[in-house]
């Protein structure tokens, strides 16, 4: 249970918790009309802002809402197969042990709704106080509706206290009918987890001007390729002589029935330097792209799943259009398959919302974090591992202003090993505020460039997984991506790093001088490769963790055609070693 880091909070006596508790364990539910609890009433159907798939099929779909007034959340959770009943809950890792669970559970004849928890082992428990609330259950043509909620912390320490950042839910699906709570095996069900920010940012929601426009950026009819992992590009162009604009708020437009495909998107807005892009709509990775897209790098929206519609503050827009500025767009969208579904087609993509009253100040949108590339990797059976990008003051000095950006939010994203992502501002070596830490949007402040560094850590788990995780595209590999929004808009598009290929070289030659096994160094065996002939064992494990903390680095300061800013050397925070450039990943 997540216990750490809790908040205290007013608490009954043990006598009256106790009389609380016998109250709703005795409560059965036959789940046909709609059941209200004593306690207050369901909310309206426009009371769910938030909604994520919760399966890969899109058969569980949770919808929530965040009452920081009352200190609760309310859950709805939509069962389109609703067979015997369901297990949906949080705990620490995504693990069914020691989870905090709210279970629904049929014998064939009556339905039964109950706070729940699970030791070590799985095995399920009821809990002694009934902290996850039903509110209502009602069957409808598209299926099941259940409602309840659930204090952000609750007094209980079998509950999981509900905090800022990822929350790992977990679900489970009976598909027999049990005839008590203790009969459930979770080890034997369907079952699996999603990662979303249940406490999203308690902000206010713009006023939209009376001349705003709207524009859809959408794949045309795509038909999602029967693989796990898909980056589909599309080529979209603005209309002829489109004046300048200012972006104002985006948000998805996701194909009914691909919610759980869609992982995430993007839109470029490829370099001006060029009169003409082809068209192409394809795989990002295949080899009849045109070469040319690679100059499609100038972010101007970008949605990963659980994201919701995008602001930006009054005195600043995103600029596209007019003089100087490419019609040419390129959507990318990342489809995750894991059921390797066929024939499915989809039309997703970002609707923009923008005004030709231009704002104060151009915004922009800068890409924090490590390059996407295997060199940076996290051993199997890890349970905490660290992996930092750097954007070094080599580099910030050159391409920001000198009164400074002010950044007023940040997206975070890494896939399913990632843990924790924190970004850091620092200055002399020493760090002066936290940007972002696993949270949609951060407080406004100034960032100088003065000697200013944007460090990103991203904390790893991969306690599940038999081989090593690389860096990456896949969902089964890895990435560290801050992207953060600031103004006044520079050139500067892309500020990350990876660990010098050299010195990997070099910890490779290492693994084979020091252990009886063979790791292949030769030239034509790939990074991934050798990773995978690696033998982990604790002095392997941790001279690549010493390897990524002192060893030099290989700095991306990128404009948005990708041509790089003259950085000529770019040195570690507290490094006295120099850091070597290379070319390619971005």
């Amino acid at each position: 249970m997540q216990t750490s880091g809790s908040k205290p909070c007013p608490c009954p006596s043990f006598k009256l918790r106790e009389l609380v508790s016998m109250y709703f364990t005795m409560i059965a539910v036959f789940l046909v009309v709609l059941v209200v609890a004593l306690q207050g009433t369901a909310p309206r159907e426009d009371y769910f802002p938030y909604k994520v798939p919760l399966d890969p099929q899109g058969l569980l779909e949770l919808s929530w809402n965040v009452s920081y007034s009352r200190q609760v959340v309310h859950f709805q959770i939509l069962v389109k197969d609703p067979k015997f009943g369901l297990l949906f809950g949080m705990s620490d890792r995504g693990e069914f042990e020691n989870a905090d669970l709210a279970v629904l559970w049929s014998d064939g004849r009556n339905s039964y709704f109950g706070d729940a928890w699970s030791d070590e082992k799985g095995r399920l428990r009821m809990d002694s106080q009934q902290d996850y609330q039903l509110l209502g259950a009602q069957k409808a043509p598209e299926g099941l509706y259940l409602l309840f909620r659930r204090a952000f912390s609750t007094c209980d320490p079998k509950d999981y206290v509900i905090e800022d950042g990822t929350v790992h839910l977990i679900y489970g699906i009976l598909e027999k009918p049990v005839h008590s709570l203790q009969a459930i095996n979770t080890s034997a069900i369907p079952r699996g987890l999603q990662r979303v920010q249940l406490l999203k940012p308690n902000i206010t929601v713009p006023e939209l001007p009376s001349d705003v426009k709207t524009m859809e950026i959408t794949a045309p009819d795509v038909v999602i390729p029967s693989q796990e992992t898909t980056y589909w590009c599309y080529m979209a162009e603005l209309p002829e002589s489109f004046p300048k604009h200012h972006i104002i708020m985006y948000e998805p437009v996701i194909t009914a029935g691909n919610e759980a495909l869609v992982h995430h998107m993007e839109v470029f807005q490829c370099a001006a330097e060029f009169d003409s892009f082809p068209h192409y709509n394809g795989p990002c990775d295949s080899k009849m792209k045109p070469e040319r897209l690679n100059f499609c790098r100038h972010v101007l929206a970008a949605w990963a799943m659980g994201a919701q519609a995008f602001y930006y503050p009054e005195e600043a827009g995103l600029a596209f259009g007019g003089p100087g500025s490419s019609k040419y767009l390129r959507l990318e969208v990342h489809y995750h398959n894991p059921l390797v579904f066929e024939g499915r087609r989809d039309s997703s993509g970002i609707r923009l919302y923008y005004t030709a009253t231009l704002r104060r100040y151009d915004a922009g949108i800068m890409e924090l974090g490590l390059v996407y590339t295997p060199v940076m990797a996290i051993p199997p059976g890890e349970a905490e591992f660290l992996l930092t990008g750097y954007c070094t003051d080599k580099c910030t000095r050159l391409a920001l202003p000198a009164a400074g950006i002010h950044i007023f939010a940040s997206q975070l994203h890494t896939h399913l090993a990632g843990r924790k992502v924190v970004t850091v501002l620092a200055r002399d070596g020493r760090e002066r505020q936290v940007v972002n830490a696993d949270s949609h949007y951060s407080p406004h402040f100034q960032m100088g460039n003065f000697g200013d560094e944007l460090i990103t850590t991203c904390t790893y788990n991969t306690e599940d997984r038999s081989r090593a995780t690389v860096g990456g595209f896949g969902i089964m590999e890895e990435m560290c991506v801050n992207y953060v929004h600031y103004y006044p808009q520079t050139q500067l598009e892309l500020c990350k790093s990876a660990v010098d290929p050299g010195y990997l070289h070099r910890y490779f030659n290492l693994v084979n001088r020091f252990n009886d096994e063979e790791v292949c160094t030769c030239p034509q065996v790939s990074v991934p490769q050798q990773f995978a002939s690696v033998p982990w064992n604790t002095f392997n494990r941790d001279v690549l963790r010493a390897l990524y903390g002192f060893a030099p680095i290989s700095m991306h300061c990128n404009k948005s055609s990708a041509v790089r800013f003259p950085v000529r050397t770019a040195l570690k925070p507290n490094s006295d070693t120099l850091c070597s450039k290379t070319r390619g990943n971005r």
